[in-house]
């Protein structure tokens, strides 16, 4: 079994999101995207990596097992703990969506290994992780949550959303969490594929920090994980992607929502828009984080440029 996932002796714990690789059969794109996640790997030496979904181009994957398997053996060959949530496009081929999960689950580093992972709500790979201080305590929570592909009920819009069901399991968890934690919140984060209805609101109402060179394609409507994360007080940030060229950050209601940095060359970008990866720095104890990008050649972008709203906030 894997160890647990621990802060380390300075207290901070690093994560490395990869988004949208879209891998399809190994030709020289892949390539491309296999270099550049090398790359930041060994540039950052993460605790934990994060694949944000579209790991895989699934409709154009031959064998779409072994297409994830390569994707993510940028984490295995490195013996790095990694988790990873479905986007819209893995489960287009020939395998489900369970099926996929199998196959991450049949790695030596996923965190599977840990527990945490439930199969009793909507859709697939909705879990937690706990990271514990030093003393074994947990000082920290990763949430995942499997956003859907597309949307379940004809006519209301194009993409699917988080349901219900996961809500209600995370304040579960939540709340079981901040009870082992003193009646305090344990600071967390969320990662998923499809950005959330705020993702749009925040660039609109606040000021965001990066680029947003298309439309935010989110959920037509708004299921509620974003009011139950401000409700429960732990979750500092939450991490998307889907969207390619998007890659801002603003704060809304204490909450910064975050999308990576697209990362595969097997799909559509932007020029002058390099693929890279974001990153994510934790310090034990606090509800924050610290973020830049790693971009392919090297580049680290620490301070992304400013952007004013759009709109006045509402009183």
């Amino acid at each position: 079994m894997l160890k647990p996932l621990t802060f380390r002796e300075d207290d901070t714990f690093v994560i490395v999101q990869f988004t949208d690789i879209h891998w399809k059969q190994g030709g020289p794109e892949d390539e491309r995207s296999y270099a550049l996640m090398e790359q930041v790997v060994g540039a950052e030496r993460p605790d934990l990596i994060v694949f944000t979904g579209d790991i895989i181009d699934g409709k154009h994957c031959a064998d779409p097992a072994q297409s994830l398997r390569d994707a993510v053996s940028v984490a295995e060959r490195n013996r790095i703990p990694w988790a990873a949530v479905f986007g819209n496009h893995d489960d287009e081929g020939k395998l489900t969506r369970e099926r996929l999960l199998e196959v991450l689950m049949e790695h030596e580093w996923h965190c599977a290994g840990h527990g945490g992972f439930t199969r009793d709500v909507s859709g697939c790979g909705n879990g937690v992780l706990e990271v514990t201080d030093r003393q074994g305590n947990a000082a920290a929570a990763l949430y995942f949550f499997d956003s859907g592909a597309y949307a379940p009920v004809p006519g209301v819009g194009k993409y699917g959303w988080i349901h219900r069901d996961q809500i209600a399991w995370y304040e579960s968890q939540s709340r079981a969490l901040a009870a082992r934690n003193g009646g305090t919140p344990l600071p967390s984060l969320a990662f998923f594929h499809i950005p959330l209805p705020e993702y749009d609101e925040v660039w609109q109402r606040r000021v965001c920090y990066g680029s947003k060179h298309e439309q935010v394609c989110c959920p037509k409507i708004n299921t509620g994980l974003f009011a139950a994360m401000v409700e429960m007080g732990d979750v500092a940030g939450t991490f998307a992607g889907h969207d390619h060229v998007n890659d801002y950050w603003g704060e809304l209601y204490g909450i910064r929502l975050c999308y990576g940095r697209a990362t595969g060359y097997n799909t559509y970008g932007r020029e002058g828009f390099p693929r890279g990866a974001r990153v994510i720095r934790l310090r034990r104890g606090e509800r924050d984080f610290e973020s830049w990008l790693r971009l392919d050649g090297g580049e680290v972008v620490a301070e992304q440029p400013e952007h004013a709203p759009e709109a006045a906030e509402s009183p």
